[in-house]
């Protein structure tokens, strides 16, 4: 309990004492800065790339996982998107991002 009132004290300034810390301040929040985008921006990156490669290895026959869970397999590859096979009979055209993984 000492130790929080001790942290939330005003800080008495000495005649020579030293003033300012905005700069260690400015330091400490771009430090933080840069560990956010290290452990945060930078993962997401890395996934976002291995998914585009992914789509891109995409072919006809190759079988899929939708981002809705549904598997099948591809039909053709047209621009923007998959016709993909769900079953006999059933195919659906699914747009290129919202294919999960290839199995």
């Amino acid at each position: 309990m000492l130790f929080l009132a001790d942290a939330t004290a005003p800080v008495v300034e000495t005649a020579g004492g030293q003033q300012g810390g905005g700069m260690s301040s400015l330091l400490v929040l771009g430090l933080m800065m840069v560990g956010m985008w290290f452990l945060m921006i930078m993962p997401q990156r890395k996934r976002q790339k291995a998914h585009a490669k992914m789509i891109e290895s995409i072919k006809k026959g190759d079988e899929v996982m939708t981002a809705s869970g549904f598997y099948g397999s591809i039909v053709s590859v047209k621009d923007d998107r998959y016709v993909v096979s769900l079953g006999e009979g059933v195919k659906v055209e699914v747009s290129k991002a919202f294919i999960q993984q290839k199995i």
